[in-house]
C-alpha cells in the first residue's frame, strides 16, 4: 500500500484557506486557496511561516496531494453561468474555538450569520444535517454552506475570532 501524505487546513476569514504539507525529505509547502481562486505555493521554514526557503522534491504520494489542491474546483464555470452566489466551506473547531464541547443550536449559525451547518466531519465518521442538540467535539471541521459573507462570519464565530 502505498503512504499517504497528511495536509493540514488552517482557515483564514477573508482571505481563504492555506494548507501546509511536511514531505518526508522534511520541506514544509503551504498552498493559500484565495477565495477568488489563486493559489500561492510558498516554501517555508516551518518554525517560521515567513522565512521562505527553497523548493521541494515531491514524493508521488505527495505530488497526489499537491495536485488536488492545486486543481481547480471543476465546476467553478456553472457558477457563472448559474450566478450562484453559495460556496462551501470547512471549518475546524480548534481549541480556541468557544464552541467545543458546545450544541450547534447554541451557536445559532443561521440567524446569526445567514449559513448553514449542513454536516460535521469527525475523525472517520460524517453527520450530515447535524440537528440543534449535536454536540461540537475539538476537531470537528463543520461543512459550511452560504454566501462569501455568511461563511467568513461562522469561521470568526466559531473560531473565536
Amino acid at each position: 500500500m502505498e503512504p499517504t501524505a497528511h495536509v493540514s487546513k488552517t482557515a483564514l476569514p477573508g482571505v481563504g484557506t492555506r494548507y501546509d504539507l511536511s514531505t518526508e525529505a522534511g520541506k514544509h509547502l503551504s498552498v493559500v486557496v484565495h477565495q477568488d481562486g489563486r493559489r500561492i505555493l510558498a516554501f517555508h521554514d516551518p518554525e517560521d511561516d515567513d522565512n521562505c526557503r527553497d523548493a521541494a522534491t515531491l514524493a508521488p504520494h505527495e505530488a497526489t496531494a499537491l495536485s488536488k489542491l492545486l486543481t481547480p474546483d471543476p465546476v467553478a464555470h456553472l457558477h457563472q453561468h448559474l450566478e450562484i452566489d453559495l460556496l462551501t466551506e470547512h471549518i475546524q473547531i480548534t481549541k480556541r474555538s468557544p464552541y467545543a464541547g458546545r450544541t450547534l443550536g447554541s451557536a445559532q449559525v443561521r440567524t446569526r450569520t445567514g449559513a448553514s451547518i449542513v454536516a460535521v466531519l469527525r475523525r472517520t465518521d460524517a453527520f450530515p444535517s447535524p440537528t440543534p442538540d449535536f454536540r461540537f467535539a475539538l476537531g470537528d471541521t463543520l461543512v459550511v454552506v452560504g454566501t462569501r459573507e455568511g461563511v467568513d462570519a461562522v469561521a470568526e464565530l466559531i473560531t473565536g475570532g
